[in-house]
């Protein structure tokens, strides 16, 4: 089965008509964006450059925040460059590019944040097995799974984008191509794709939700248990990933968990999980982590300092 279309190109109509409005989202979304890609970057390398990579949480958090670059370079340079143009458009080819990392490294991200999960509930309720379980034969194939897991949500996805006929109208009501969106532009009834895509990412967004909301509500059992010291380390560490399961999963479950339509609202709740939540992660994971604090400090002037005197010395020599 073939698609059939005679557009070359969607317009998309982004988030607002005002410039005045467009011009203060470009200054904002750059900075949001410069930050996301600085905080992500430093915890990356601060994390590959100590020992806290052999450690199962940080060796997922790294992982975390590569594929939080990558998920992000999907949308918002598009999304900043169009604040300064007035027609924003977008070929067909990228349009279905954009679809699919979209949903491959959104996926990823999803899958990484349920692994990380699972490591804090072996680390407070098995702590005596816990380097045995989570072992870094384990931990690699907890992310291949990631991965692999991304892989078989976005390729129907594509698909699905891929069949669809588009043959009238090429405005898509949003600032990055979407399934949803370009169903609402298709010249076909789209009832059976919509079902099936809101079964693909509504059940992948409900069920590791699902499973971290009961991993939780476990941890939290166990820390009866626990010492005021122990809970409180436990709680600062699951708190922190909490956060970030929240600002990504409460935008995502609205705009993937209910029946296949558009809102206007959806713009602005899919903010959340393009740019807010990967933006916030390397600040809710450092803030209030000592362990990741000291590395970062580590490293960094560790760097700073073997650079100072290569520095002299050339100044010496010259």
């Amino acid at each position: 089965m073939e698609s059939q279309r005679n557009i070359s190109e969607f317009i998309l109509l982004g988030l607002s008509y005002d410039p005045n409005m467009q011009l203060f989202c470009f200054v904002l979304f750059s900075f949001c964006y410069v930050s996301l890609l600085v905080g992500n970057l430093l915890i990356l390398v601060s994390i590959l450059c100590s020992s806290l990579f052999h450690q199962p949480m940080y060796y997922f958090l790294s992982h975390l925040s590569s594929v939080d670059i990558c998920y992000t370079f999907s949308v918002t340079p598009k999304l900043i460059g169009d604040l300064l143009v007035e027609t924003k458009s977008i070929s067909y080819g990228n349009c279905m590019l954009q679809v699919f990392t979209l949903h491959f490294f959104g996926s990823i991200e999803v899958f990484i944040l349920t692994a990380m999960a699972f490591d804090r509930y072996v680390a407070i309720c098995k702590p005596l097995r816990y380097m045995i379980i989570m072992n870094r034969t384990r931990c690699n194939l907890l992310v291949l799974a990631a991965w692999a897991g991304g892989a078989v949500h976005s390729f129907p996805q594509l698909f699905m984008a891929i069949l669809l006929p588009f043959c009238g109208p090429n405005e898509i009501d949003h600032y990055f191509c979407d399934i949803f969106p370009l169903l609402k532009v298709a010249c076909t009834d789209t009832y059976i794709t919509g079902v099936l895509v809101v079964a693909n990412s509504g059940m992948v967004v409900l069920v590791t939700f699902f499973v971290l909301f009961v991993s939780y509500v476990i941890i939290l059992f166990t820390l009866r248990n626990h010492s005021a010291e122990g809970r409180r380390k436990a709680l600062s560490t699951c708190g922190s990933h909490m956060t970030v399961v929240v600002l990504f999963f409460g935008p995502s479950i609205f705009a993937y968990l209910r029946p296949p339509t558009t809102f206007p609202e959806d713009k602005v709740f899919a903010l959340f999980y393009t740019i807010i939540a990967p933006m916030f992660n390397p600040l809710i994971y450092t803030l209030r982590n000592t362990e990741m604090k000291n590395a970062m400090r580590k490293v960094w002037c560790q760097a700073y300092f073997q650079r100072k005197p290569t520095i002299n010395l050339k100044k010496t020599i010259s």
